[in-house]
């Protein structure tokens, strides 16, 4: 047998407090008026994963603990950093106020292609992902320092938002692990 799956004793993952202590990459992730409380909790997972700072949770986004939220988070909820707020664009100012850079995740005009996206050391980063319909709004859009966009080249013209945060959070880990942390 050339490849033997590793038991989960073996993967020598951290302890949750052993996580909560451990350097985290310069990443906040806003999720605003995620209807889906799978989504939610798939966010969580993949944030934990790739060693995202915080979530935010803003406006009719479902709050841990939830059985909906656990069951894809599978414990998520526990290690990262999580706090809501009510208004989506009160936060994206209080986080730019304290020296933030907010990225909209949409499609839009000017919008930059995420393999792009080029970090800055010494930066924290903020990324907001919109309602599984209606995406990111319009008013928050306009709040944010830019959009990022990822490119899709099918008949669809959305990802679902758990595939979304996939993709962004691994490519911007990639980039700030080695610049910032």
């Amino acid at each position: 047998m050339r490849y033997r799956k590793l038991p989960n004793d073996e993967l020598k993952r951290p302890s949750i407090q052993q996580y909560r202590e451990s350097g985290k990459i310069p990443l906040l992730v806003i999720l605003d008026n995620i209807r889906s409380l799978n989504n939610i909790g798939s966010v969580f997972r993949t944030a934990d994963a790739f060693l995202v700072k915080k979530i935010y949770l803003c406006g009719i986004t479902a709050q841990p603990p939830h059985r909906d939220i656990h069951k894809t988070a599978l414990g998520a909820t526990e290690s990262v950093s999580w706090e809501y707020h009510s208004s989506c664009l009160d936060l994206i100012r209080f986080l730019q106020a304290d020296g933030v850079k907010v990225l909209a995740v949409e499609q839009t005009e000017d919008s930059q292609w995420l393999q792009d996206v080029v970090v800055e050391k010494g930066t924290t980063y903020a990324v907001v992902f919109g309602n599984e319909v209606k995406g990111v709004d319009q008013q928050v859009v306009s709040a944010c320092d830019g959009v990022i966009e990822i490119p899709q080249f099918g008949t669809k013209h959305s990802l679902n938002i758990a595939v979304s945060s996939g993709v962004v959070l691994w490519d911007l880990f990639l980039k700030l692990d080695g610049v910032n942390r």
